[in-house]
């Protein structure tokens, strides 16, 4: 299994696919095992770029404190590991607080960016209502995932969709470690470095998303110079897999259009 280091903590690393390169980059508290089910829509044009975020999966698993911009700087590491100099980024939920950090700290790594169900987080970002805190955080911890199923997907395609979920979180990370994610997500706040991005850019969001209130999508869209907003009708947070049939050919169509203008 190959790694790349990042001072001194060993990150997992995974390439598939063929082609020029994209990253993907998953949700809090989740390895890169979350693109499971729609890597290959993007695996016969790029070669796809996954690790596992500090604290999952088979990285290391330092307990320190984490956060949406040092995770960035892992990516570079992953990169620098695989002498990348530009891939485009697509980055879901966490993943695209991650690549908003990316795209305005080191413009000359991303070519195109794509930002998935995510946030500027901060005092301008939407949060979640009382109601949805209160259903993750109820006692009874089958009720608690439950009810995060029902965040991620709708009814009708869970009752078709048994599992195994991907998207809810890494079942081997220490309780450590998803406290320090939780506070990583938490803490992420990229409101004043937004307008830097000079990445052509999509913003997609799950009309229905309350996890990650479908209002941040906007709120992105009219902050990054240029961006594109696409939502997904009647999606909730995990749009991408449940709706990978609209939302896969839209990020696509994206990057091969982004690709031709450059």
């Amino acid at each position: 299994m190959p790694y790349a280091n990042a001072t001194g903590v060993k990150l997992s690393y995974q390439i598939r696919g063929a082609g020029p390169p994209l990253v993907l980059l998953q949700g809090q508290a989740n390895d890169h095992r979350w693109w499971d089910p729609v890597r290959a829509d993007f695996g016969s044009s790029y070669t796809t770029i996954t690790f596992d975020y500090r604290g999952t999966g088979h990285s290391d698993k330092p307990d320190e404190p984490y956060t949406t911009r040092g995770f960035a700087s892992d990516v570079l590491a992953v990169l620098d590991e695989l002498d990348v100099e530009r891939a485009h980024i697509y980055g879901t939920s966490m993943g695209g607080r991650v690549a908003q950090w990316l795209a305005a700290d080191h413009p000359d790594r991303v070519g195109a960016l794509v930002l998935g169900c995510s946030s500027p987080g901060g005092a301008h970002g939407f949060e979640r209502d009382d109601d949805v805190r209160r259903s993750l955080a109820q006692p009874d911890r089958a009720a608690a995932e439950r009810a995060l199923l029902e965040l991620m997907y709708t009814p009708a395609w869970l009752a078709t969709h048994p599992g195994p979920h991907r998207t809810v979180g890494d079942p081997s990370m220490p309780a450590y470690a998803r406290r320090r994610h939780l506070a990583a997500s938490a803490g992420h706040d990229s409101w004043d470095a937004l307008p830097s991005i000079t990445a052509p850019t999509l913003i997609v969001h799950g009309t229905d998303d309350v996890f990650n209130p479908a209002a941040n999508a906007p709120l992105l869209a009219e902050r990054i110079p240029d961006a594109r907003l696409r939502m997904v009708e009647g999606a909730r947070h995990a749009y991408f897999e449940e709706f990978r049939e609209v939302a896969s050919p839209l990020v696509l169509e994206f990057l091969a259009g982004s690709a031709r203008a450059a």
